[in-house]
């Protein structure tokens, strides 16, 4: 179920806030003075049907001219994916890469070369690193390549695939990847660095999203410094609540969790993934009542000095050894029972219909796989759990 469904306002939010840690960006970059800014791709979704969103991003662009900065950027596979991003007309400082060939840039005033090229369509799967030219001697040499560098990619689909290896040998003084959407730094001599995004739209984008603003002196990197620049931060937060036998103890308890969360984030709105785990006393009721426990942790955030928006409450909990079922000749065989079922080769083939038909719903894509896969693993052991839950409860009722 996509943000939209599940809440319209705070989706218009996420909405709101990429635009604002866009403007960030800009405002971060004549703030410190930037020679020049690089866009290693993805600058717009592959369904972006929203011209006002062009629009904006072209306005960012001319504000950054008026002060003198000028912009760097390469397609990632969103951007190749787009027809309404080819539309667009950028202002003069603004230098996109072509798709044909490896392009390279001077800036004979502060001594660097950008180099780059932009994805010549969104499936692009070869080795673009390869082909990028030599490095210039006597000046610092960027190379822009939207890639997933082998062992970061992922969950990200393999696009533009290259090794750290094969860029440290390529002789370049600073690598700017896009396409992975976290904030890494890959090596440092060279620098290879992913950026990250700017603004994480869903729980698989969490944590502090924003900028790397490098310092070059005297051909090197002087500094490196990732600027948060999110407006709304996204945060998931496993819980342990196995030593709470007490509901109103384990909810303060999930609050002083989410606490910490609150404190990292700083003064910005939390959107909160929840995922509750441990051998729990109250395993039953936490998935018999699941609702109920969802408004009383919505109610308990409301306590916190920041805005907390509860995206998702996941209970992974699982019943303590010390209150196996009670009755081994009734409850204990339909326990046994449950177990076999799930095991079985008659639910998984109902399991993999039913997956057929949610995939035939699906756009193609890596995303689509990864979820099927993660539902192919997860169905089975959510219906299993509530199912024993069921059965240890019958167990335990009175006559």
């Amino acid at each position: 179920m996509g943000l939209a469904c599940k809440s319209p306002d705070f989706a218009k939010r996420v909405e709101t806030a990429s635009r604002q840690a866009f403007d960030n960006l800009v405002a971060l970059a004549i703030e410190e003075g930037c020679r020049f800014v690089v866009l290693a791709g993805d600058i717009f979704d592959g369904e972006l049907r929203n011209y006002q969103a062009g629009l904006y991003f072209m306005d960012g662009m001319r504000r950054l001219r008026e002060v003198g900065i000028d912009v760097f950027m390469v397609l990632g596979n969103h951007d190749s994916a787009n027809q309404f991003a080819a539309k667009l007309s950028f202002s003069g400082n603004v230098h996109v890469f072509a798709k044909a060939r490896t392009e390279s840039r001077v800036l004979e005033d502060v001594g660097a070369v950008v180099h780059g090229r932009s994805f010549p369509r969104w499936d692009f799967d070869e080795n673009m690193a390869r082909d990028y030219p030599a490095a210039v001697r006597g000046v610092f040499n960027i190379g822009v390549l939207h890639t997933a560098c082998a062992g970061s990619e992922g969950e990200h689909a393999r696009y533009a695939p290259c090794t750290v290896e094969q860029l440290t040998n390529h002789g370049y003084e600073y690598w700017a990847l896009g396409h992975v959407h976290e904030h890494a730094v890959l090596s440092e001599a060279p620098h290879i660095v992913y950026s990250g995004n700017l603004q994480g739209r869903h729980s698989r984008e969490d944590g502090a999203k924003g900028a790397v603003l490098v310092t070059v002196d005297d051909g090197a990197v002087a500094s490196l410094e990732h600027r948060a620049l999110d407006v709304v931060r996204w945060a998931v937060v496993r819980a342990d609540v196995s030593s709470h036998a007490d509901r109103s103890v384990m909810l303060d308890a999930l609050r002083e969790v989410v606490r910490a969360q609150c404190v990292a984030a700083g003064d910005r709105p939390v959107a909160l993934r929840l995922i509750v785990t441990g051998a729990a006393p109250l395993h039953g009721e936490l998935v018999l009542q699941s609702v109920s426990v969802r408004e009383d942790v919505e109610a308990h955030l409301e306590t916190l000095p920041q805005e907390v928006w509860l995206e998702k409450l996941v209970i992974e909990t699982e019943r303590p050894q010390a209150v196996e079922t009670v009755d081994p000749t009734v409850a204990g065989r339909l326990d046994a029972e449950v177990q076999r079922i799930v095991g079985t080769g008659g639910m998984a083939e109902a399991l993999e219909a039913r997956l057929a038909e949610i995939r035939a719903k699906l756009p193609a894509g890596a995303h689509a796989d990864k979820f099927i896969e993660r539902m192919r693993a997860e169905i089975p052991r959510r219906a299993g759990a509530l199912a024993r839950v069921l059965v240890s409860e019958a167990g335990n009722a009175p006559d």
